[in-house]
């Protein structure tokens, strides 16, 4: 009895449960836990790559504002879009520019080069008034209170003498001679810092006229730090990167220090008293890294520095973070999910123990009947309590020991009686082996077995003629593997020892695999799904089933959709997804130096909006082929966006990267789709240690297309005018000689008017451009009457396309409404709007006069003064109907000298 207690099943199966339950308990909890530290940690890392990112894009937003409140006013003071000397349209010019901004830009004036200052500024209660600053006042600074309407009111505040000559944003500006921001400063009357983005203003002839300034308070940023980091238990402070000195940060210290005498004193970071910021400071200065994790009294934080470099601003932003933000929770959780598991295992185990010792005592029974009926007690059965497993093994040994007891009573009997049931068994066994053959041949799924050796033991119909054989005789006792598995998809020899199928017979486990071919016997392969499957009998294995598919279909379209999913349809390039995986791919220490070029077509959205998509997309794909043709075929070239590329160059340093991108320049040098001239911007960045972030690299060279675009903007666009002009006159001639006439003659017309020589300046110009919309009409239409016929339709359309055309550029933007109602006749029958009388602007009027005139007088036949009497008549004609009576009379005045 002790033996059999020292082997008893119910122990072991009691301590095996208690052992296995404790094991796995203890590994799924030291993986969990494994799992939730590193997500913890990863996701802090996320969080603080998130912050950092944010601030810099929001910074950056905040300082690129001023800047582009210059970069989209200066034009009108360079071109005379805004006459300076008239007082209302002055004023009305900077307090509207002020009104549409918001309220972190104080100030926008405009100070001369004879010390003359104009503008508009918010006051303590963020009222706008406007400033006055000139022999008028003195030099002293003048503030009036504002209308409504932009009107100057009632003088607020008579302010001493003021220079803008003295201020150092005014004298960086007109020193450097390009757009710079201004050192930072206190507010003269605002308890806050301050910086100006100051933009130089030159006359046509490139002398100096003065400086334009766009004036901010940075106490917002402070605010938007603290906002930003405070959920996260962190700093972030921004600073000056030569100086050290502070701009903003979120822990609510002082960024500057009033002295007794009024002036004002910057702090810097080794002022703010904060050890962690300077340790964390003092990395940065010595290491040059960007994302790091530092020891502090409060634990490990995670810190991210982006440095932020705009027009004369070199600025370092840092924010850091716990890095045990989340895991307080995490490690709370732990240890309630600890004590739930160690309850969990002890009620188990107490329930199992009473279920285990309920659910054998039926085996101890069947034990005792067992020993009493192998002493010789036949009529010995056990009684069944249950109808589970034990219940039916009893019942079973309950069987057995009846038929035992009957076989032994009737021996002879039973012989015979088993002879003539082993007779019906083979019988029946021979049509179930038929049977089972014909429900093989009925399946659409190839089958075959195969021995221990890997020779064939049968096959079914689908298998024959997938493979291309006729009959089970070709294949049975046939080694397989070297007729249909021997060699790889390109021919390599696939040796036994390697093979799958066989392995599953060596190894006694089912495999599956869908990347291996099988060979037909013509000595084609097809790619296959396949799945071996042991055949076991009496414990050993005898062979394998396998089960096989033709799956050339499926491939073909996961290879189609692989190729749709990574590669952009319009230029057949990598998408941004794919690009992003050639990335990874490629960022590794053998492929060092990596430079990446980032690129952004010129003129797509004009060429959509003017020549419609389908010249965009023409656009699109040519600007591929250039970029793919001047780089090599190991160099990788995505297409990101609608007009934005990315080339990758593995093994290239950044002199080579500059060649690369002078040869793309060149490329597009002589380039044009529709009347487009082809021109992209470009900017580049180099990675030459493994320690630099692709990220990183791709915004600095992001940033440098950006800065490209911002300085060639507007030669870019006058390119592109330029190349309009010149495809619209090859393809008529005469049209230019129309248009130097009809801007001749128009400012002709407004110097008889008495206009402003800004005016005229800008009717000269309108003139010249007033047919630009044609573009767009087919040469046909342009080289017959058509053309002249300014009430068809198809030619109707030309000075609405002008207008959006013209829209699109600051050059000419103050062109665009001119341009747009030149068609429109004074009794208002016109189009394109109907306008009538005074509604239509002065200079579409004198241009509609000039354009008609020039058309009847140089566009007939006869001599010159018989066509010069007939223009005259049509123009008094149309006088008070199609044209404004006073232009007709300037213009007949102007025909009587000649």
């Amino acid at each position: 009895m002790s033996k059999r207690d020292d082997i008893s099943v119910k122990r072991i199966i009691i301590f095996l449960f208690i052992a296995s339950m404790t094991i796995t308990m203890g590994l799924v909890g030291f993986l969990v836990y494994f799992n939730w530290h590193a997500s913890a940690r990863e996701i802090t890392e996320r969080i603080s790559n998130s912050i950092s990112t944010s601030i810099y894009n929001e910074i950056g937003s905040f300082m690129i504002g001023p800047y582009h409140v210059n970069e989209v006013n200066h034009f009108h003071l360079e071109n005379g879009g805004y006459d300076l000397a008239d007082t209302r349209a002055r004023e009305r010019f900077f307090a509207g520019v002020l009104e549409a901004h918001d309220e972190h830009i104080y100030s926008f004036s405009y100070g001369s080069a004879e010390g003359e200052y104009y503008g508009a500024r918010r006051n303590e209660m963020g009222e706008i008034e406007i400033m006055r600053n000139n022999a008028t006042t003195g030099g002293e600074s003048w503030y009036y209170s504002v209308g409504e309407d932009y009107t100057p009111g009632e003088r607020v505040v008579q302010a001493g003498i003021f220079d803008p000559r003295t201020r150092d944003w005014y004298r960086e500006s007109e020193a450097s001679g390009i757009p710079t921001f201004s050192p930072i400063y206190r507010h003269f009357v605002m308890d806050d810092l301050s910086i100006s983005a100051a933009w130089p203003i030159y006359n046509s002839q490139g002398g100096f006229e003065g400086v334009l300034g766009t004036h901010m308070l940075l106490g917002e940023i402070g605010s938007y730090l603290s906002g930003t980091v405070e959920e996260f238990q962190g700093d972030a402070i921004i600073f000056e990167k030569e100086s050290g000195r502070l701009i903003a940060n979120s822990m609510g210290a002082d960024n500057f220090n009033v002295l007794e005498d009024g002036s004002f004193e910057r702090i810097g970071i080794e002022d703010l008293g904060n050890s962690e910021i300077l340790d964390a400071y003092g990395e940065y200065r010595e290491l040059g890294t960007a994302s790091f994790a530092y020891e502090s009294a409060g634990g490990d934080r995670l810190v991210n520095i982006r440095e932020l470099s705009l027009h004369g601003l070199e600025w370092v932003i840092m924010t850091a973070i716990p890095e045990g933000l989340l895991m307080e929770r995490v490690n709370e959780s732990l240890a309630l999910t600890l004590l739930l598991v160690l309850s969990a295992l002890v009620i188990s185990g107490i329930i199992y123990n009473l279920i285990t010792n309920r659910m054998f005592r039926p085996v101890e029974d069947l034990l005792s009947a067992a020993e009493k009926l192998s002493a010789g007690d036949l009529t010995q059965r056990v009684e069944i309590v249950r109808k589970d497993e034990i219940g039916r093994i009893s019942e079973s040994f309950n069987m057995v020991a009846g038929r035992m007891q009957y076989l032994i009573n009737n021996l002879e009997d039973a012989v015979s009686e088993r002879t003539v049931e082993l007779d019906r068994a083979y019988s029946s066994l021979e049509e179930n082996k038929d049977h089972l053959q014909l429900i093989l041949d009925s399946t659409a799924e190839a089958i075959f077995g195969i021995d221990l050796e890997g020779r064939c033991t049968f096959c079914n119909r689908s298998s024959l003629e997938l493979l291309g054989y006729r009959t089970q005789e070709d294949l049975i006792g046939q080694t397989l593997h070297s007729k249909i598995h021997h060699s790889h998809q390109g021919g390599m020899p696939y040796h036994m020892d390697y093979c799958k199928i066989l392995k599953s017979v060596r190894d006694g486990v089912g495999v599956t695999s869908e990347d291996e071919v099988f060979w037909k016997r013509n000595g084609t392969s097809f790619p296959v799904e396949y799945h071996s499957f042991p055949q076991v009998k009496d414990g050993r294995v005898i062979g394998a089933v396998v089960t096989f598919m033709d799956i050339t279909e499926r491939k073909e379209r996961e290879s189609k959709i692989k190729h749709l999913t990574y590669h952009d349809n319009l230029t057949g390039l990598l998408n941004r997804l794919g690009f992003e995986d050639v990335m990874d791919w490629l960022d590794v220490g053998d492929k060092l130096p990596i430079s990446i070029i980032f690129a952004d077509i010129n003129g797509l959205k004009l060429t959509n909006d003017i020549f419609g998509h389908t010249a965009g997309d023409r656009l699109i794909r040519k600007a591929s082929e250039i970029l793919v043709h001047s780089t090599r075929s190991q160099d990788t070239v995505a297409r990101i966006g609608g007009d934005e590329f990315v080339i990758l160059l593995p093994r290239t340093d950044r002199k080579s990267a500059g060649e690369v991108v002078s040869r793309i320049r060149k490329g597009f040098s002589n380039t044009t789709v529709e009347a487009i001239k082809c021109s992209i911007s470009l900017g580049y960045d180099t990675k030459t240690t493994p320690e630099e972030s692709m990220e990183e690299i791709m915004a600095n060279a992001e940033n440098m297309m950006y800065k490209d675009k911002t300085i060639n903007r507007r030669a870019v666009n006058k390119g592109m005018i330029s190349n309009i002009q010149e495809t619209l006159y090859s393809s008529n001639p005469r049209e230019k000689g129309h248009s130097m006439n009809v801007s001749r003659l128009a400012a002709e017309i407004g110097a008889e008017l008495g206009l402003r020589e800004a005016e005229l300046s800008r009717l000269k110009r309108a003139g010249y451009l007033h047919d630009i919309g044609k573009i767009t009409l087919d040469k046909d239409v342009l080289s017959t009457d058509a053309a002249l016929d300014e009430e068809a339709e198809i030619v109707k359309q030309h000075s609405v396309v002008g207008y959006r055309l013209l829209n699109m550029f600051d050059e000419t933007v103050d062109l665009a409404e001119y341009i747009y109602s030149h068609h429109e006749h004074w009794d208002g029958s016109g189009y394109p709007r109907g306008l009538a009388g005074e509604q239509i602007p002065l200079l579409s009027r004198i241009l509609a006069v000039a354009e008609v005139y020039e058309r009847v007088l140089n566009g007939g036949e006869g001599p010159l003064e018989q066509r010069r009497k007939d223009a005259i008549e049509k123009m008094r004609n149309g006088s008070g109907s199609q044209f404004d009576p006073r232009v007709v009379n300037a213009l007949i005045r102007i025909a009587g000298r000649e």
